[in-house]
């Protein structure tokens, strides 16, 4: 989660539902995570802790720059699945593309948060993590809005980097940070 912003890692999560299913009122309002309102995603995401087999990776701004996004995107996901506490028999990957060196075997699935109850719960979780943490980054470099724009590109965010400049946070490879560093 957070392949498009500005600033912060790049966060995925791997999850194994239980066995036994999830409640009906909690399955029910499961989807892409980006179709869940805020406030919901905040109930469900600890829901699902509770009850699933949850891990988390993360790439962070350094290792976006040096690899590209993609790149580090799959690389989140691999250290999501082996922070597993739990080894899957098949992971299931949003997208097209595979990370490398999995400890089990991996299908893609396009637009597998949409069609999968499991995707869409680790694309749940991953985008509170990563919210959570920009939130926190906010608290320590005020300023840039993170606290609601996540260091997505808004216009507040971009006016915020030309008027106090990059942080660490910052990812200097994408087309703002790099063009003001180059400035």
């Amino acid at each position: 989660m957070g392949r498009g912003p500005l600033a912060g890692p790049v966060i995925a999560a791997a999850v194994i539902l239980p066995g036994t299913g999830l409640p009906h009122d909690l399955s029910a309002a499961i989807d892409d995570s980006k179709s869940v309102p805020a406030r919901l995603r905040a109930t469900i995401a600890p829901r699902l802790s509770d009850l699933a087999a949850v891990g988390i990776g993360r790439a962070e701004p350094a290792e976006i720059d040096d690899l590209n996004i993609l790149q580090a995107s799959l690389l989140a996901m691999a250290r999501a699945i082996s922070a597993l506490p739990l080894r899957p028999d098949l992971a299931l990957i949003d997208g097209t593309w595979v990370p490398s060196h999995l400890p089990c075997a991996a299908l893609p699935v396009v637009r597998g948060d949409g069609i999968s109850l499991s995707i869409a719960a680790a694309s749940i979780i991953a985008k509170e993590a990563r919210d959570a943490e920009m939130r926190a980054l906010a608290t320590s470099h005020p300023g840039y809005g993170w606290e609601r724009n996540a260091g997505y590109p808004t216009v507040e965010h971009r006016a915020a980097i030309a008027r106090l400049g990059l942080t660490p946070h910052h990812r200097r490879s994408f087309g703002p940070c790099a063009r003001h560093a180059a400035a």
